[in-house]
C-alpha cells in the first residue's frame, strides 16, 4: 500500500505562482512544504536521474529505523571486514577513511555517511545489518517500495552506481518522509560541520600516539550561508551530475528541495548551490505554512437522535501552505449545516470551519462528525418536528 497518499502534486496555489517562478540551471527539480506536502514548484521532476550520494540517506534511514525498533545501539562497535576498509573502494569514492584495527561506533558511521559521505562507511553499515551488500540493497528497494516509490531503485547502498535511479518527485516524498521518521536526524548528523576521524580511540592501541586525524567537512556549503539551511545530502557521479536534496525552516515554515542534474562541469557544484540558493529564497518570499490555534470544538446539536448532542472535529489538517503575504489578523467562523437531522454517520459533513485574514476568506476545512447518532423514537421524532417547525417559522418572521 502506498504511503504517501498526502503528496499533492498540483500547484493548489497556481494563481500566486503565475507571477514569478524561478528559473535554474539543473536539469530537474521539486520544490515542496516540508509539513504539509504541497508542491510550490517542479521542473521535470519525473525524469530518472542517479541520485548519487543521495542514496546514502535510505542507507541512513534503514540504520535510523532499526535503532529506533531497539535492534542496534549508536554505541555498539561495528565490525570492520576487508570490504569496508578505504582501500577496498571505487577510485574517487569519498571516504571516512575506514582502515583494519580500528573501533567504530555505529553513531561515527553515520556521521561518516553525512558528512564526509563515506562509501566505506556505506558498506560498513550494510554489512552490519544484512549477511552481504546485496542482502543489505534488497532491504533499501524493499523500503522504496513500500513507500510507494515507484522509480526509485538501489544497486548499492553509497551512490557510487550509475544503476542507482530515482527522481525529484519521488526522493522529495522520501525526503519529507525521512524528516517526520527521523527528525533529531538534522541536528545529530545533517547540520553537523566538520568531521575528524579516526581519533586516537578508534586506533589500535600501539598506533593512538598518532592516529592520523583527517578532518572533513560537510559538502551541503549552503549551510550558514543560507539562512536556516540545516540540511539534508549532497551527491555526485559523472553520470548524474550534481545533486543534492535540500532543507531550510524559518520560523514556522519548512521547505525541501530536491535538485538533480546540476551540469558535471567544474562549476557544476555552484550551479547546483545556486539552485538552491534560489529556490529556497523565492519559497520564503512567496509562501508560508500556516498553523492556526483551535481550541476543542464544541458538539454540535442533532434532532430527532437518540442523543442530542454529537462530536465534530476537522476532515482534514488544520495546517496548510499560503501566501507569505496572508494570514495576518487570522480568525476563524464554524458553519453547520443546520438543521442537522438524525440518522448521521461518522465522517459524514457537518458543516465548515471558515478562516478569515485582513484580506478576506483564506481557507474551508470540512466538519465531520467522530461518531454515529440514530434515529430516536416516533414520539422524540414527533416532538422535534414540532420544534424544528416553530423554530423555522420564527426564523422566517424575524
Amino acid at each position: 500500500m502506498k504511503q504517501f497518499a498526502f503528496f499533492v502534486l498540483i500547484f493548489l496555489l497556481a494563481p500566486v505562482f503565475s507571477q514569478e517562478v524561478p528559473s535554474i540551471q539543473s536539469r530537474s527539480a521539486l520544490l515542496l512544504d516540508a509539513d504539509i506536502g504541497t508542491v510550490l514548484f517542479t521542473k521535470n521532476e519525473n525524469e530518472r536521474i542517479p541520485p548519487a550520494s543521495l542514496t546514502k540517506l535510505m542507507t541512513m534511514h534503514i540504520v535510523l529505523s532499526q535503532i529506533d525498533a531497539g535492534n542496534a545501539s549508536l554505541d555498539e562497535i561495528v565490525p570492520l571486514p576487508r570490504e569496508t576498509w578505504w582501500g577496498s573502494q571505487p577510485p574517487r569514492s569519498s571516504l571516512m577513511f575506514l582502515a583494519d584495527g580500528q573501533r567504530v561506533t555505529l553513531h561515527e558511521l553515520l556521521l561518516g555517511l553525512a558528512i564526509p559521505s563515506g562509501n566505506d562507511a556505506a558498506v560498513a553499515v550494510a554489512l552490519r545489518f544484512a549477511s552481504s551488500v546485496e542482502a543489505f540493497v534488497e532491504l533499501m528497494n524493499k523500503e522504496a517500495k513500500r513507500l510507494g516509490l515507484e522509480n526509485t531503485v538501489f544497486t548499492e547502498p553509497s551512490g557510487v552506481s550509475e544503476y542507482n535511479m530515482t527522481t525529484a518527485a519521488e526522493f522529495a516524498i522520501f525526503c519529507k518522509y525521512y524528516l517526520e521518521t527521523h527528525p533529531m536526524s538534522l541536528i545529530d548528523y545533517h547540520s553537523v560541520g566538520k568531521f575528524d576521524y579516526p581519533k586516537q580511540e578508534n586506533m589500535p592501541r600501539g598506533s593512538r600516539s598518532n592516529p592520523g586525524t583527517i578532518t572533513q567537512y560537510n559538502h551541503n556549503y549552503l549551510i550558514g550561508r543560507v539562512d536556516g539551511v540545516d540540511g539534508m545530502k549532497t551527491g555526485y557521479i559523472d553520470e548524474s551530475g550534481y545533486n543534492i536534496a535540500l532543507t531550510a525552516r524559518r520560523d514556522d515554515t519548512r521547505f525541501i528541495a530536491v535538485i538533480l542534474g546540476a551540469p558535471a562541469v567544474k562549476n557544476g557544484a555552484d550551479i547546483r548551490d545556486e539552485d538552491g540558493r534560489i529556490l529556497l529564497e523565492w519559497a520564503f518570499s512567496h509562501f508560508q505554512t500556516i498553523r492556526p490555534s483551535i481550541d476543542a470544538l464544541e458538539k454540535v446539536h442533532v434532532w430527532k437522535g437518540k442523543q442530542k448532542f454529537a462530536e465534530m472535529t476537522l476532515g482534514e489538517a488544520a495546517e496548510w501552505t499560503a501566501p507569505a503575504d496572508r494570514g495576518q489578523g487570522l480568525r476563524f467562523e464554524i458553519q453547520l449545516n443546520e438543521p442537522i437531522v438524525a440518522p448521521c454517520y461518522a465522517g459524514d459533513t457537518v458543516g465548515n470551519l471558515v478562516f478569515f485574514d485582513d484580506i478576506g476568506e483564506l481557507r474551508t476545512i470540512k466538519l465531520v462528525f467522530t461518531e454515529d447518532v440514530e434515529s430516536a423514537g416516533f414520539f422524540k421524532r414527533l416532538w422535534d418536528s414540532i420544534c424544528l417547525f416553530f423554530k423555522a417559522t420564527l426564523e422566517k418572521l424575524s
